[in-house]
Parts: C-alpha cells; structure tokens; sequence
C-alpha cells in the first residue's frame, strides 16, 4: 500500500487566519505524495464558513464537516474517522509552516520508526510584550526543561508539537479524548507512551506558532491548561511529568502563607506573624531572584529590550498554571467527567 496523508485541522471562528493558513498549506512541496485536507469545523459563526467554502470550490482535496460538539477533540476524531490517507498529520490555523513540513513529516515517521513525530515548538512574536512571552516560554524556568521547548532537540520525547501518526496508530489507541477541553494532545500521547510507543521530536519539521502578545490572554491559557491537566492526571493516576505538579505546589504554598498569616492576625499573635511572614518573604524573594536570574538568560533571544517584561510573563505562567492545577483538583474531586462540567470549557484563543 502506498502512502497517503490526510492533514486535519480544528477550526472555529477563525476568519482573520483561516484564508492566509490555507494559502500557505496548498503550496506545501510534497514530492508527489497524495494528500488530502479535512477541516472540522465548530459550527462557526463570524463567516469562517464562507471562507471555507470558497477554498473547496477552489482546491478540491480540501473537505470540510461539521464539528457540532465544537471541541479540538471532538474534531479532531471526526477527522481521523473519514480520513482517507494512512499517514494523519495534525495542524492549527494560528501557525506557519516550512513549505516541506508535510514532506520532513512523513520522512521523520518512516525513518525513525517512532509512532508520532513532530517539530519542537518555535514561535513568532510581533510586539514587545509577545516577545517577552515567547523568551519566557522557551526557558526551563518556566516550561521545567520539556524538551519540545529546546528548538535544537532531536531525540525521543514524552510529547511533541501537534503530531504526524499512521491512522492505525490512532484508533489502537482509542483516538482522543473528548471529555477534555485542553491537554488532549499531551493525555494521549501519555497514553501512547505508557502502551510502549515512542514519540520523536526533529528539529527538520519546521513550524512556527503565534505567541500571545498579552499577559491577560496567557494568564487564561495556562490557567486551562493546569485546570484541564488534573482530569489527564486523574485518569492515569500519575502525572506525564514532575514538571507538571511544581506549579500547583507553588501556588499552594504561597495560598497557605497566606492564610496562615490572615489567621495570625486575627488571633493577634506577633509572634507566629513574624515567623511566618519571614519564611514566605524569604521563598518570594528567593523566587524574585530566580525570576531576575533567569530574564536575565533569557534576553539573548530578544535583546534587553524585554527584560523589565520577563519577570510578569514568568510570574503569569507558574501563577495562571498553578491556581488552574488547584482549582481543577478542587473541580473534578466535585464533579465527574461524565457529567460534562461547564468550567474553562471555552478556549482561550
């Protein structure tokens, strides 16, 4: 059987991307592989479909259906179902992708024998702030050294920027999950590793994602992400990574400082006042400092132009992560998956 490729794409309400990302994936170079596009489409409503329709009539390999129950997940399964090629390559309408993206794909998976290959994740920032964010987001400090964030990595890792899979892989393993709302890629590829797979990251497959470009937007973002992280770490009974419990931790401790302090002031004791308020003044500025060392680091990738920025994007990452992680164990010990729960289920972007 020869190859194939079906890309698939979630989408909804995405008019201001969709035209410009259709654009640049029909001018992909695929050296006569056949390919296919099939986009889900979240029942739109600001005239994505319009744009849809035109690309169909202009581009026939291009198909679009319906994705009434408008999660990235229930989407991207709808895909996978009626996807013709073998060889499923995942994309997003807020990214830019090298003209052989596709190609050094499928090259990557036949080559390395790995079961899903991916790019690590590189980003464009436009303004001052975004690319505050974009430095502090490839910086161990805030991302705990994943190493999809080191733009250099080739090697096996435990999750990989959207992915490129054979479609049999896919449907052994039960496709994604469509009880989460975020994290569906990292749950499944947990899944994938926990059943012996091997995921493998090349720094030849070349795409490059939108950063936020303000804080308020990132702080939502990562705040859905420790949220919805509970439910994959809940299902699994163990966490991908270390790195995905600290921020929680962090924000506990900071939480029962707090409180411990608000008590000892209604209970009028100095006493424990002083010794607390010293050993969370010395963690903070301990962390001050972490924070200034590592915007520090970080300026080589923007200039010093974004340093007095670094500090807010770090302390927006751990801050937003950690209390969504606290909020998700106090959410899901009340609520069952199974129960649809109405909390962070709308996208952040």
């Amino acid at each position: 059987m020869s190859d194939s490729v079906t890309v698939i794409i979630p989408c909804r309400n995405e008019a201001k991307h969709i035209r410009l990302f259709l654009e640049g994936l029909v001018r992909q170079e695929t050296a006569g592989l056949p390919w296919e596009v099939i986009i889900a489409d979240g029942m739109s409503t600001d005239g994505t479909c319009d744009v849809l329709r035109e690309c169909c009539v202009r581009e026939p390999r291009i198909r679009v259906i319906d994705n009434p129950a408008q999660s990235v997940a229930s989407g991207l399964n709808a895909a996978i179902r009626v996807a013709a090629g073998n060889i499923i390559i995942r994309m997003d309408c807020h990214t830019e992708y090298a003209p052989d993206y596709i190609l050094k794909c499928v090259e990557t998976l036949k080559a390395t024998g790995a079961d899903n290959v991916g790019g690590p994740a590189r980003t464009i920032a436009n303004s001052l702030m975004a690319k505050a964010i974009s430095a502090a987001y490839h910086s161990p400090f805030s991302t705990g050294g994943a190493k999809f964030h080191n733009e250099n990595y080739e090697g096996s890792v435990d999750t990989v920027t959207y992915g490129c899979w054979y479609k049999s892989k896919l449907e052994e393993l039960g496709l994604f999950d469509e009880m989460l709302i975020r994290n569906q890629d990292d749950e499944f590829n947990l899944r994938l590793t926990r059943a012996g797979g091997v995921i493998w990251q090349s720094p030849a497959i070349v795409s490059f994602y939108h950063a936020r470009s303000d804080l308020r937007s990132l702080f939502r973002q990562y705040m859905q992400y420790g949220f919805w992280k509970v439910l994959v770490i809940r299902k699994h009974r163990v966490p991908g990574s270390w790195r995905h419990l600290v921020p929680g931790v962090f924000s506990l401790c900071n939480l029962v400082a707090l409180i411990a302090c608000v008590v000892a002031i209604i209970v009028q004791s100095s006493f424990y006042l002083t010794v607390i308020g010293s050993v969370w003044g010395a963690s903070l500025g301990l962390y001050a400092i972490a924070c200034l060392g590592a915007s520090s680091i970080a300026t080589k990738r923007y200039g010093w132009s974004i340093f007095p920025l670094l500090p807010a994007a770090f302390v927006t990452f751990h801050v937003s992560y950690g209390l969504g992680f606290l909020f998700g164990m106090a959410y899901w010990s009340l609520h069952k998956p199974a129960q649809g729960g109405r909390a962070f289920t709308k996208l952040s972007r």
